[in-house]
């Protein structure tokens, strides 16, 4: 195990109640704070995944030694990861990146009436006051969306990703469902109600890759990278700072072979 120095912070319980009962105008400001430092911190990253799923689950459980090993793979293949640094699926992202030196190991961390703690496996990390300025932070700058079996909140989180890239907000971001067994009774719902009715095109659901392969997530996001810089070179955007930190990423790095799904 690594010595990095941990993040963790410990926040004040009456926080919540305070906030509710504030004037509006001090709330903008907070709102304004939540943003500006987010991008702040974020801003310079280089290529990145989001990791979603359930704060519920211990370190016994299989799908945390799942999310675990994958943020270890992608780690070691030079990704950030991001997560909402919290227990759970979070703590086990956070903690397979924690292992490699060369990447960062961020947690958005949310306040909340029973605080919740950060995990501690972060290097980089803060607390966000509202959920809709945290979740701008999660997805902003990102390479994928990797969903692992969760709970209102990530499920809530999946959707917004979903709808994103369908709306076309993000562009050439891979969404990834991790557990089929868990999702295959959301994926029937999507295309027997949603999809029959109408409110979705079966396009709509190309946009969501069901899988247990973490090679193969691993591969289709290293893919999807090199999709999303021949998008900007297309463009003419190659001397764009987030141009740069994306094709600096592949210095020295050989590109993954396709596995097998």
């Amino acid at each position: 195990m690594s010595h990095r120095k941990k993040v963790t912070k410990e926040y004040p319980s009456n926080r919540y109640v305070k906030d509710i009962k504030s004037a509006d105008v001090w709330s903008v400001f907070k709102i304004i704070a939540d943003f500006v430092q987010g991008f702040d911190e974020l801003g310079d990253l280089g290529p990145s995944v989001t990791i979603f799923g359930s704060a519920r689950l211990d370190e016994n459980h299989p799908y945390y030694k799942q999310a675990s090993e994958l943020a270890s793979m992608l780690g070691e293949r030079g990704y950030n990861i991001i997560t909402g640094g919290g227990p759970g699926v979070m703590e086990a992202a956070n903690r397979g990146a924690y292992e490699h030196e060369e990447v960062e190991s961020i947690g958005l961390n949310i306040e909340l009436p029973e605080e919740q703690q950060p995990n501690p496996y972060i290097t980089k990390g803060r607390s966000f006051d509202y959920f809709f300025s945290r979740k701008v932070m999660l997805v902003k700058y990102s390479m994928a969306y990797v969903i692992f079996p969760g709970g209102f909140g990530t499920l809530d989180e999946m959707f917004e990703a979903l709808t994103l890239i369908q709306t076309r907000k993000v562009w050439g971001v891979r969404l990834f469902l991790i557990g089929t067994d868990f999702y295959a009774p959301l994926i029937q719902f999507l295309e027997e109600k949603m999809l029959k009715e109408g409110m979705i095109d079966a396009k709509d659901l190309k946009l969501i890759t069901l899988t247990d392969n973490l090679t193969y997530v691993v591969n289709e996001i290293e893919k999807s990278l090199v999709a999303q810089m021949a998008t900007l070179e297309k463009e003419g955007l190659e001397d764009t700072k987030f141009y740069k930190v994306l094709s600096s990423y592949f210095e020295n790095r050989p590109i993954c072979d396709e596995s097998d799904k």
